[in-house]
């Protein structure tokens, strides 16, 4: 049986090692990256140090040039288009596919060789967002070796189909998978425009519990509201009129008790339109229009 479960194993590597490059985009060692289709690569962001005179080195061997097609720190994804289409994409496991106890293979090419580590999926959970504000679609934890190149490349299950790209990027010290849902949808983002959009209305706010009265005399699905602690000065929600101490209970209809779902709710889509707070002012209810604006990455100052 061990000699079963070692071949299939193997088999799974040398099947998602045609999938894998080497990408030459930093000083010490390559970092790897995953054949998304035919001349498109995607691999992690902050194994990207350089945007100028990249080249891949393909499973086969063969070293072609790429340039950098986006790169999104929050959710540490980075695209490369190759200057010719090759590469065999990999094969992808069906959305949610990973589950907790299940044996997970960590490929990796930091080099010409494609390496491996095998350990288990630790942990699975829903949407979350890291602490740069990207939006991951499900949380996935793996229990292996993170060893060079482990950023970048690919998870993939006994069959040889991948489950996410890996990235040691998003948590210290933990070796996360970046799920195949949040590849597929920041991917096509940067392919489309080079970067992702998200909204920005220039808000802090806090939680805070409103009186019971409160809730009861105006119906409030939540007992949670968002405290505004500070406003950006000419940005939108200051253009509008938000003031200090109001709380936000809702945005676009939707309640809201976290920073965390006033940040979901502002999507890319948003930027330019306007969206209706629902806030409390003085203990009374105010719809007030705000106009969504781009934020601002690091990357683009």
């Amino acid at each position: 049986m061990l000699q079963s479960l070692s071949d299939d194993l193997a088999a799974a590597v040398a099947k998602a090692s045609h999938s894998l490059v080497a990408i030459h985009a930093r000083r010490r060692i390559p970092s790897t990256g995953v054949i998304w289709r035919p001349g498109i690569v995607v691999t992690a962001h902050h194994t990207i140090q350089r945007e100028e005179r990249i080249t891949v080195t393909l499973a086969d061997g063969t070293s072609v040039g790429a340039t950098l097609a986006g790169r999104d720190p929050t959710t540490d994804i980075a695209v490369l288009r190759l200057n010719s289409e090759v590469g065999v994409p990999i094969e992808r496991a069906a959305t949610g596919a990973a589950r907790v106890g299940q044996l997970v293979l960590a490929l990796g090419m930091p080099g010409p060789a494609v390496t491996a580590a095998l350990g288990v999926v630790s942990a699975t959970g829903g949407e979350w967002r890291t602490w740069h504000g990207g939006r991951i679609d499900q949380f996935i934890r793996l229990d292996l070796a993170i060893y060079d190149g482990f950023s970048g490349g690919a998870a993939i299950d006994a069959s040889g189909r991948m489950l996410g790209l890996n990235s040691s990027g998003l948590a210290r010290a933990s070796a996360m998978t970046i799920p195949l849902a949040t590849v597929e949808r920041v991917a096509e983002q940067l392919l489309t425009s080079g970067r992702v959009r998200r909204g920005y209305i220039g808000l802090g706010v806090q939680p805070v519990r409103l009186p019971a009265g409160v809730v009861a005399a105006h119906a409030l699905p939540r007992e949670v509201g968002l405290m505004v602690v500070s406003i950006e000065e000419g940005a939108p929600a200051h253009a509008a009129g938000i003031s200090l101490g109001d709380v936000v209970v809702a945005c676009a209809g939707e309640a809201v008790a976290d920073p965390s779902e006033l940040l979901a709710a502002l999507t890319g889509d948003r930027v330019g339109t306007s969206v209706t707070l629902r806030v409390l002012r003085g203990g009374a209810p105010q719809d007030i229009a705000v106009t969504v604006g781009e934020r601002q990455t690091r990357s683009d100052r």
